[in-house]
């Protein structure tokens, strides 16, 4: 009986041992299997996988980001290039062309064709408005020989001469009658003729650009007639070289750059769009 428990526990033992060590081979076995599974998945799937999801976040956050990022800072330095070529240079390219065309109207106003008029002027009389001048011999303009340029020249060369009618009749081909006083043409001005009346009246002694070849009254009224437009003189057109319009002339000459001469001259009548 004694032999027969002790059979049957060895037995039992045996089968315990049998089914334990079974069960650990198992074990073993199971996680081989696994770690080539997963060796199987890190070395071709995984490894695959890995690295195409790796690159692809290399290139979308590495350097796509980068280039995105480039290229929106690219976006933005060209915006704010935008706005420095709108902002600043636009500004003086607008100040400019603004400047461009207010020189554009000054030239376009100085150099307005006025077109010549004949006035009706009372120069058979004597003007009892405006002094005559009186006469000094050899009398030179004061302050022309800082005139410089062959507009000027009459003006420089010029000096006050007595002479009998017959004089300037032999030495000028046109001398006419205008306000009392007597004027001879010569080399495009008109000059007093002094002595060819002794009570020739006179209100400028000096040259008178000679413009579209009239008589130096009318000269002198469209003178008046186109600085009345430009506001420079607020007199009456009467064809008269006095104080007024001599200083009306003035004022327009200083304000145009040309010489202050205050007297009927080329330069002055150009610019005044009398040609």
């Amino acid at each position: 009986m004694r032999t027969f428990l002790v059979l049957i526990c060895s037995l039992a033992l045996a089968c315990a041992a049998g089914g334990a060590q079974d069960k650990n081979k198992s074990k073993k076995q199971a996680p081989k299997k696994n770690q080539t599974q997963s060796a199987q998945h890190a070395g071709a799937p995984s490894a695959g996988s890995q690295k195409t999801k790796g690159s692809q976040r290399v290139t979308t956050a590495g350097a796509g980001g980068q280039k995105t990022k480039k290229a929106k800072g690219s976006q933005q330095i060209a915006t704010q290039g935008g706005q420095i070529v709108g902002g600043a240079a636009g500004a003086q390219k607008t100040k400019k062309s603004k400047g461009s065309t207010t020189n554009a109207v000054a030239v376009q106003s100085s150099t307005k064709t006025f077109k010549a008029k004949r006035f009706n002027l009372q120069t058979k009389t004597r003007p009892a408005t405006v002094g005559s001048v009186t006469f000094q011999p050899n009398r030179h303009i004061q302050g022309s020989q800082t005139w410089q340029g062959s507009n000027y020249r009459v003006f420089r060369n010029y000096s006050s001469q007595w002479h009998e009618r017959n004089w300037w009749r032999n030495h000028y081909n046109r001398v006419v009658f205008v306000y009392g006083g007597w004027y001879a043409w010569n080399a495009g001005y008109w000059i007093p003729a002094w002595g060819y009346d002794s009570n020739a009246y006179y209100a400028y002694d000096g040259p008178i650009y000679a413009y579209n070849n009239l008589p130096p009254d009318q000269v002198i009224a469209n003178v008046q007639a186109a600085l009345q437009e430009q506001g420079y003189y607020q007199g009456e057109v009467d064809g008269l070289l006095g104080p007024l319009t001599r200083a009306a002339v003035a004022n327009y000459q200083r304000d145009h750059g040309l010489y202050i001469t205050s007297a009927i001259d080329r330069p002055t009548l150009s610019s005044l769009g009398m040609t």
